[in-house]
């Protein structure tokens, strides 16, 4: 049986939850076919997140790797288009880090795009009736950090596995804390993702559709 690993990051910024993580242990153990979702709780931690991800590869042999995270002010599931090499942290990380404006990979290429069909993955959510479209960034902390990190690593292994990010909103507990910002059910976001997963499985290429903004 094949394995597809999902990750999510435990909760940060003061908040008592993480949407990611809490929608990715919903999904462990689920099956699509012949493929079996593994989950991994990972740190929001510069260098640890990429490391345990690492470990967890090199563990399970997963044909595809899907990270997962929060993105508060977002108001749909967005796969994720582009990891950028930088870190430039608004915030401190869950052990204090806050690097400016610092390579992640200072013999890394500039970015990284996603391996993952992120178009045909917008498709099968809206095809549910569950609000995505494709991001362009993935911002600058520990989300893009892990995403840049991954495909680095996937890039040097050579071996072939997909992989990519994926965000998603806050829970509506966590929203009520910033008025006027929008949520997303969990029931959603797993069935989201859910219907995102089997899209990867069906699509070895990526859609030619439209998945560009203009600003």
């Amino acid at each position: 049986m094949k394995t597809i690993l999902m990750t999510g990051f435990d909760p940060f910024g003061g908040e008592a939850v993480n949407p990611a993580l809490e929608t990715v242990k919903a999904l462990d153990g689920r099956v699509l076919g012949d493929t079996r979702i593994c989950v991994l709780e990972v740190p929001t931690v510069r260098g640890k997140c990429v490391n345990r991800v690492v470990q967890a590869i090199g563990e399970l042999d997963p044909f595809a790797v899907i990270c997962v995270g929060q993105a508060g002010g977002r108001a749909e599931i967005t796969p994720e288009r582009v990891a950028i090499n930088v870190d430039d942290f608004r915030i401190k990380d869950n052990e204090g880090n806050q690097p400016v404006d610092e390579p992640i990979d200072p013999n890394g290429p500039s970015a990284y795009f996603s391996t993952l069909p992120i178009k045909a993955m917008v498709e099968a959510m809206r095809s549910k009736g569950i609000p995505a479209s494709v991001s362009n960034t993935a911002g600058t902390f520990v989300c893009n950090h892990l995403f840049y990190g991954l495909m680095r690593y996937l890039d040097v292994e050579g071996k072939g596995r997909i992989g990519g990010f994926v965000h998603i909103p806050y829970l509506p507990e966590q929203a009520v804390r910033f008025p006027g910002q929008p949520s997303m059910s969990l029931d959603c976001t797993v069935e989201g993702l859910f219907a995102a997963l089997q899209a990867v499985l069906d699509n070895r290429t990526d859609l030619r559709v439209s998945g560009g903004r203009e600003c």
